[in-house]
């Protein structure tokens, strides 16, 4: 089971020091599931929207972690955005990464 979740997140990403270093958390949760909680300065992008915000997100130029509930929705936007040549990162549950960031 660690190794789906280390295959799935992916082994050591550091993403306290990708948001130090400017990277932008995009949390594509509905609108309504954003607004019950959320990463201070995250963007809400929901993922059903994500492929035609793709030239918008490239213009921000920063690496971009995204988040959702649990992981699922994050990893559908993650690969959205990498095949139009983002660096992404998954962050998997938002909440799970607002303790990885403190």
């Amino acid at each position: 089971m660690f190794s789906f979740f280390k295959k799935l997140f992916g082994p050591g990403t550091d993403y306290k020091l990708l948001v130090q270093n400017g990277a932008v958390i995009i949390d594509v949760r509905s609108p309504q599931e954003f607004d019950n909680g959320h990463i201070k300065g995250s963007k809400n992008i929901p993922v059903n929207i994500i492929q035609r915000e793709v030239n918008s997100i490239k213009k921000i130029g920063k690496p971009i972690i995204t988040v959702c509930q649990s992981g699922a929705r994050s990893g559908m936007a993650k690969g959205i955005l990498k095949s139009a040549g983002i660096e992404v990162y998954n962050g998997g549950s938002w909440f799970g990464l607002r303790s990885k960031i403190k």
